[in-house]
């Protein structure tokens, strides 16, 4: 799985269209599915409308996920965002603003699948700094 430094995590809140893989509740088999996703206030948020998501079942199962986008793999958990306030502050970002013409804002706050995507691998080294195998 590839870490993640400053540079790739501005190209990845930059991507609105990724894939996920989460573990199937019940197959145990990984199961990846195209998705959007959006970076507000440093996070990195999946939602979806109101209404029964395999993805948001899967990771309520399992927590692991690996995000796929531009040609690599970065592991990480999903974590159910309950917090009401960051539930609103994203669907009234102006980024999101398609969920709004599915469902109203309250709805969306209150029952809207949600989750947020915690790397495990992050480097804050500035490049410049970074070694690099056979450096030395």
């Amino acid at each position: 799985m590839t870490a993640l430094d400053t540079t790739t995590i501005g190209r990845l809140a930059a991507t609105r269209t990724i894939d996920i893989t989460t573990i199937g509740r019940r197959s145990g088999r990984p199961s990846r599915v195209e998705i959007w996703w959006f970076h507000v206030d440093g996070r990195f948020l999946i939602s979806g409308t109101p209404g029964r998501r395999d993805w948001m079942a899967n990771v309520l199962a399992n927590p692991s996920i690996v995000v796929h986008a531009h040609g690599h793999d970065f592991a990480g958990s999903a974590r159910v965002v309950e917090d009401l306030e960051i539930r609103r502050r994203f669907f009234t970002h102006p980024d999101v603003g398609w969920y709004r013409t599915q469902a109203d804002l309250e709805r969306l706050v209150a029952t809207a699948p949600m989750i947020e995507v915690v790397f495990d691998r992050v480097d804050h080294t500035p490049p410049e700094t970074r070694q690099h195998p056979g450096d030395g």
